[in-house]
């Protein structure tokens, strides 16, 4: 193994893991830390956690044992993965997580860059922007559990870490991986600005040899070309069956991405308020499912204002804790029940459904939308999954996915 990543949510992990498969390493998605040895074959092993909203100490003991797993494996390179939009509190988790792989490692400087262009994420002057917004102004704002109202990355980072966070400009960066190498510090966290993909890929040949770097997917474009990897398109065999949309997500796109999707299918909503009640059945709603000619939408997605509500009510982590729970239980009883095609939208859901699968290792897929790759479950029948980042994909991007599922590649 060349190349491990510890990702702090499951969406981010299969996005990261698509990034290295398409530059041409051979990759699995691990959940959770596994128990026995990878395959000795994996060029990368990405292991996705749900330490984005754990308690600082779990995030911290989780990504530790994550890294000395990787490490174990012959990892010779650790990838620490966040969001794009760099999701986090005052308190961390990034922060903390950083320092304490970068104390475990040894690490010197880490270049930290979340800039995803071909979503619209890039850092420049220090800033993350979404598109042509700074973050603080998206709809990061709202986020249910970790709102950005803060663009300045040096700022955020350094609120939340112990160690020195500087800066390296896109004017420096633009000069080559010589120059940047020569622009960071002896010690410390290192915002990098990115615009484009090319600036990701001279990060990637300045960051030869280094023991840890931390990013979103875009971080990973030039990392394994260090390693000989040159790029190729994952292969898939075609799955058929019953399918199904499962949406958490309460972020703009997923919300469009909803609505679209009602225009065509039959749907049905959990509500905070459901979820808190336990009035839900799911073997009903299971039923409910397998009986729709098309592909249903089971959601939960909701505007900021409900969502606000919802957390006056019943306590910000008690309601989303009962809607995950919802979903959980509904993933694993659908694929006992036959369903093949799964769509997951929202990490927190995503971690939900994949729990609920018993899922603890994923096939990697050729992509369904940027950062966004199509999984294969092993079970006694295969199990094709898509799990998405709240804000990425298209308007249509459930229809074409439950699509794509079944076409062989």
């Amino acid at each position: 193994m060349k190349i491990g990543v510890i990702a702090d949510d499951f969406t981010g992990a299969s996005d990261i893991a698509l990034t290295l498969a398409e530059a041409g390493m051979t990759v699995h998605q691990f959940i959770d830390v596994p128990k026995g040895e990878a395959d000795p074959d994996l060029g990368a092993a990405v292991i996705a956690l749900k330490s984005r909203t754990a308690s600082v100490q779990e995030a911290v003991d989780d990504s530790l044992a994550a890294c000395a797993w990787l490490r174990a494996q012959g990892a010779a390179q650790i990838v620490f993965k966040v969001c794009s939009t760099f999701d986090s509190t005052a308190e961390g988790n990034i922060g903390p997580v950083l320092d304490a792989l970068s104390a475990q490692l040894n690490a010197g400087p880490v270049m930290v860059c979340p800039a995803f262009p071909e979503n619209g994420r890039s850092v420049y002057q220090g800033h993350l922007f979404v598109n042509d917004m700074l973050l603080s102004e998206s709809g990061m704002k709202d986020h249910p559990l970790t709102p950005m109202r803060d663009a300045d990355l040096r700022r955020v980072l350094a609120a939340q870490s112990q160690c020195q966070v500087s800066h390296v400009s896109a004017q420096v960066v633009q000069q080559g991986a010589d120059a940047l190498r020569a622009a960071l510090p002896p010690t410390g966290h290192v915002i990098v600005d990115a615009t484009q993909d090319e600036d990701l890929k001279i990060l990637g040949r300045a960051a030869a040899g280094a023991p840890l770097i931390c990013g979103g997917s875009g971080i990973a474009l030039g990392l394994p070309a260090n390693f000989g990897a040159s790029a190729r398109t994952p292969h898939w065999a075609a799955v058929t069956g019953p399918g199904v949309i499962l949406s958490g997500s309460c972020s703009q796109a997923t919300r469009a991405q909803v609505e679209r999707y009602k225009m065509i299918a039959p749907s049905v909503e959990i509500t905070a308020a459901q979820a808190m009640s336990g009035e839900i059945r799911i073997g009903n709603l299971v039923n409910w499912i397998l009986d729709q000619e098309v592909a249903p939408l089971v959601y939960s997605s909701a505007d900021p204002e409900i969502v606000r509500a919802a957390q006056l009510q019943y306590g910000q982590g008690q309601a989303a804790e009962a809607i995950e729970g919802v979903f959980r239980e509904l993933a694993g009883q659908l694929a006992e029940a036959g369903v093949q095609r799964i769509v997951v939208a929202g990490g927190e859901t995503s971690g939900a459904a994949v729990q609920g699968l018993k899922a603890y290792q994923l096939e990697i897929g050729p992509r369904l939308a940027a950062g966004v790759p199509v999984l294969r479950l092993l079970k006694e029948r295969p199990v094709a999954l898509a799990l998405k980042s709240g804000n990425f994909g298209g308007p249509d991007f459930f229809a074409q996915a439950l699509q794509r599922m079944e076409i062989a590649q």
